[in-house]
């Protein structure tokens, strides 16, 4: 029986991929071999010595002490594409409301509440409220993975001229691309020809404060920039005080701020990128998927910090060992097998980074010496049997 702890709330129509008969799950659980989490914030939980991987059901995972999973030999997965059909409909949303000023205009109308006559005198007003239609104008998308691709194609349906930049650009995107997006390769392109950006890339050393004083600088007067990725991926005194003077016209944010709140030009929404019940649906299913496939298979799909592996399984002996990326420890693994009298009959292998992962079928379970001594070969960090 597998245990997963629960941090948030979960879909349960995810929650039903766990079967009754192999799995038990709850939010008390103390001892557990895997998690399923949210938003909740990790980095201070002590995790017990069997975890053995962690479910985000979303994208990012800076809730996550990522590093230290990896040093542990606890997979982290996330579920890419998930939640693109969400947030691609929210940046659509927000193109328009940073175009249109309807949220200040809905605001203003709300002011004259027992105004006589309050329908011509708020079409008197309406004038403050125009804004420029989306149709012919240039957006530029700063990440074309599932979100950034999604958008694309749904701004060339609205008859705008796409532009996208992702130097990591996958087949399968492209492939998903509309022809009529054109891919630039240098995002200095994005910034001095775009009338509206939005960003899609996940929060790294190298993208933080992309939205920066210089960028900004490089940008057409009036631009309008949508944020529904990460907050720190904008600097916010940079975006506050571009707003103040113009510079940007429009700036619609997923991510509170005081500085931004403070600009009449600003849009701050409450973090509502992928929060649908299609998207939390999908996210939990996705995670759930990841979870039981890694725990009964040894299959990992979606993996932050380790390789991405599936070996097809039949049933029988299988271990599955988590392990430095070094040379020697495979040769150091088989040699141990042989002596113990396993036939190794599949094999895989792949790395990533500092990491590799490699699953091995065997002709004979394994004993807890060899076990043992597979744990004990220097670069060796977890090592589990499935049968």
């Amino acid at each position: 029986m597998y245990h997963v702890k629960l941090y948030n709330k979960i879909s349960q129509i995810g929650l039903d991929g766990l079967a009754a008969e192999k799995y038990a799950y709850g939010e008390e659980l103390e001892n557990y071999d895997a998690i399923l989490v949210r938003s909740a914030k990790l980095h201070d939980v002590q995790f017990p010595e069997g975890l053995k991987c962690i479910a985000r059901a979303g994208a990012g995972v800076n809730n996550i002490p990522v590093d230290r999973c990896s040093s542990e030999g606890i997979v982290v997965f996330n579920t890419p594409g998930a939640n693109a059909n969400a947030v691609k409909e929210l940046v659509i949303c927000a193109l328009l409301l940073a175009s249109r000023k309807v949220v200040q205009g809905a605001n203003w109308v709300s002011s004259l509440k027992g105004t006589p006559d309050i329908g011509p005198a708020a079409e008197k007003g309406k004038a403050t409220y125009a804004g420029p239609e989306i149709a012919g104008k240039r957006l530029g998308i700063i990440g074309l993975g599932a979100i950034g691709v999604k958008v694309a194609n749904a701004a060339v349906g609205l008859d705008m001229e796409v532009w996208g930049y992702d130097p990591y650009l996958s087949v399968d995107g492209a492939l998903a691309l509309s022809r009529s997006v054109k891919h630039v390769t240098d995002i200095k392109d994005i910034f001095a020809s775009c009338d509206y950006i939005t960003i899609h890339v996940p929060l790294t050393p190298d993208t933080k404060h992309t939205i920066s004083a210089e960028t900004i600088a490089q940008m057409k007067d009036g631009v309008r920039i949508i944020n529904l990725a990460r907050g720190e991926l904008a600097d916010e005194q940079a975006v506050a005080a571009a707003l103040e003077s113009g510079k940007i016209a429009a700036y619609v944010s997923d991510f509170a701020s005081d500085c931004i709140l403070a600009q009449q030009n600003a849009i701050t929404l409450p973090h509502l990128g992928a929060s649908t019940p299609e998207s939390e649906d999908n996210c939990a299913k996705m995670a759930v998927y990841e979870i039981t496939e890694y725990l009964e298979k040894g299959t990992i799909r979606n993996s932050i910090n380790f390789p991405n592996l599936k070996v097809p399984y039949e049933g029988g002996y299988r271990i599955c060992m988590i392990h430095k990326n070094a040379q020697g420890i495979i040769g150091s693994v088989t040699n141990v097998l042989a002596q113990s009298g396993a036939n190794i009959e599949n094999m895989g292998n792949r790395s990533k980074g500092d990491y590799a992962y490699t699953i091995m079928d065997v002709s004979v379970a394994p004993t807890e010496s060899v076990l043992s001594t597979i744990k004990n070969i220097d670069g060796i960090i977890s090592v589990r049997t499935i049968q």
